[in-house]
């Protein structure tokens, strides 16, 4: 699923509560906030897109994730690694530590989560 920044901005919220009526989402938003016609529509995307679902209180919603935070930006990456980089996760890991600066610090934290997920996978 390919969500907009601003959608992505919307569910971050809904994450983070788990679940969430229209004034909710209004308040959250910094000023100057968007109309309320505004979130409406992205809500009604998003639950059109399977983003979201709701339940119905009298005349107002309470909107809920479908999926994680995790589960999205899993899904993310890994469409990256295949659009980008030819479904090759090490030309990924190669890119990513070459280009991104990372510090010595870094690349041994990175070098330590691999290496507890090999372990994982052994037999």
């Amino acid at each position: 699923m390919n969500l907009s920044a601003t959608e992505e901005q919307l569910m971050n919220f809904i994450w983070e509560k788990e679940t969430a009526f229209m004034k909710d989402i209004l308040e959250a938003y910094p000023e100057p906030k968007p109309a309320p016609t505004t979130i409406a529509t992205l809500l009604k995307r998003l639950t059109d897109k399977g983003a979201l679902g709701f339940k119905t209180f009298g005349n107002s919603r309470e909107y809920f994730p479908l999926y994680s935070k995790s589960e999205y930006f899993s899904g993310k990456v890994n469409n990256l690694i295949k659009n980008f980089f030819n479904d090759s996760p090490s030309q990924f890991a190669s890119f990513f530590t070459k280009e991104t600066n990372l510090n010595q610090e870094q690349l041994e934290s990175l070098k330590s989560i691999i290496e507890d997920q090999i372990k994982s996978k052994k037999p």
